[in-house]
């Protein structure tokens, strides 16, 4: 067990003190996450319509949810839209009041609503979307009946191992100023699972929001990076290290692609209807085996990216094993290290005899920086003892002074909000595994009757929203086009923002 020095040059440095490759068997960060004094006021904007009796019970989560909102996008041209993943996306008016801009239901009879993740999971406009009127989706089917084919399926397995499939799509709107969709589709990029369940997913579509005309990641899309459930997504093929930590496959990968077909590009074909940018590492590496797609690898499910709008810095929040949630920087080329790490540890699967809830401390003069290995470790880290799923998050330069300069993110589960010091999180990515930024727990709360502070949590809000206690908070967070945060819950369906204190601010739109 490792004890955590006081903090020095803005960042946590946490000293190895036991056994060379000791097991950690509970509590690897000992330190708590407190709070220190950050407290922020948040108010509803808007609840999503109730959207259970779209499916039965069987069908559906569980528990359910009254609305399952997971992201909130706005456009530049002031539109906002939001997502239930039951199969509807949402444009909201001036007011935030919702209206069905396009359902994905009857499209996709063979789509899954049962899992965490799962049916209509993630979606981003195009930076040019008022003129040529695309937009993306990500969404999980079953694979039992259904006679689409796929672009991928896991090394070693067969048509027959399939379970699954997680597929990307174009959407092209006849007219992009309409209040509804009408127009057509194209189909990017069909992914096999294996395992016995639609386990981490691709979770994220999404553009650069820093990249600018002309720039080389300008019109590229990213999707989240994950093993596909060969951790923990069920029968005979999870538990699987041998489908990790390689570079002939999707899984763990990060993948940047042109959506433009190559047909159009004249460009190389990707493994779907997309074209490879020459501008990723392992497009030239000179290894007919390599993806060029892959853009980064070694993530269990950073199922969230982000960029600092003030530089570009790229992060992508990735949900940890039995232990560790992460914060990583994201770097062309680089290799986070799934199976073979979990935050700055050894993961015991890859041991003889070893199992995925096992950590082991990495050698001293690993853990140091002393002598390098392959891989790129966290800026931030929380252990289980703190929370169970860390969200995304996003680097904060808007209204909230107290914020500014700050990384905020939480914890899906418990639904509470942190914040760590993008400063020490960029300083801490130097090739050192043990240096990471000191996390806090920001207090929330709400005004009351008389103007004063009521100080709450999420799970208190939703709790309260549906007149019943929940297992799950199930927080989200997105990001406005001027930089302010949403923060959402699956549970409840309400999309609620950060503010200044209502007594100096203006009304949250």
């Amino acid at each position: 067990m490792r004890p955590r020095l006081p903090l020095i040059l803005g960042f946590a440095v946490i000293a190895a003190v036991s056994g060379i490759h000791a097991q950690i068997t509970s509590n690897p960060i000992p330190a708590p996450v407190e709070k220190r004094g950050l407290t922020i006021e948040i108010v509803d904007l808007v609840r999503l319509p109730d959207s259970r009796p779209m499916l039965k019970p069987d069908q559906d989560v569980n528990p359910a949810g009254w609305a399952r909102l997971s992201f909130v996008r706005d456009l530049p041209d002031g539109r906002r839209f939001a997502n239930d993943s039951r199969g509807l996306l949402y444009r909201l008016d001036g007011k935030n009041q919702p209206s069905v801009y396009m359902s994905i239901v009857p499209i996709f009879p063979h789509a899954i609503y049962n899992r965490l993740e799962s049916g209509f999971i993630g979606f981003d406009f195009h930076p040019e979307f008022a003129k040529n009127g695309l937009f993306y989706t990500v969404h999980g089917e079953r694979a039992q009946g259904n006679p689409a084919t796929p672009n991928f399926i896991p090394p070693g397995y067969t048509a027959k191992d399939v379970t699954h499939h997680n597929v990307i799509t174009e959407w092209k709107a006849n007219n992009p100023a309409a209040n509804t969709f009408e127009g057509t589709r194209r189909e990017l990029l069909r992914v096999a699972h294996t395992v016995m369940n639609l386990t981490h997913p691709f979770g994220y579509v999404g553009f650069n929001p820093t990249a600018k005309p002309g720039s080389e990641d300008y019109g590229l899309l990213y999707t989240s990076g994950s093993d596909l459930g060969f951790s923990n997504g069920g029968g005979p093929n999870a538990n699987n290290p041998a489908q990790t930590q390689r570079l002939d496959s999707v899984i763990t990968a990060i993948l940047r692609i042109d959506p433009r077909s190559p047909s159009v590009t004249k460009g190389t074909k990707g493994l779907g209807d997309y074209t490879v940018p020459p501008a990723n590492k392992f497009a030239s590496d000179n290894d007919p085996k390599t993806l060029g797609e892959i853009y980064a690898y070694g993530f269990r499910n950073a199922h969230r990216l982000s960029w600092d709008l003030t530089d570009g810095t790229m992060f992508a929040n990735d949900i940890g094993m039995n232990h560790i949630e992460e914060v990583n920087i994201v770097r062309n080329g680089g290799n986070y290290g799934w199976m073979k790490r979990e935050g700055y540890w050894e993961n015991g699967m890859i041991r003889s005899g070893g199992a995925l809830n096992q950590l082991y401390e990495l050698p001293a003069d690993v853990l140091s920086g002393k002598t390098k290995d392959e891989f790129i470790y966290p800026v931030a880290i929380y252990d289980h003892s703190e929370g169970q799923a860390i969200s995304g998050g996003f680097a904060y330069h808007g209204r909230i002074a107290a914020l500014r300069g700050k990384f905020v993110f939480g914890d899906i589960q418990r639904g509470r909000l942190f914040a760590s010091d993008l400063a020490a999180m960029k300083k801490a990515d130097d090739g050192i595994p043990q240096t990471v930024a000191p996390v806090e727990e920001i207090q929330l709360y709400t005004k009351g009757a008389g103007g004063n502070r009521v100080y709450v949590t999420l799970r208190d809000l939703v709790e309260r929203t549906n007149g019943a206690s929940v297992t799950r908070a199930d927080l989200h967070i997105s990001q406005s086009r001027d930089g302010e945060l949403f923060i959402t819950s699956r549970q409840d369906g309400v999309i609620r923002m950060l503010v200044p204190d209502s007594g100096t601010s203006t009304a949250a739109r």
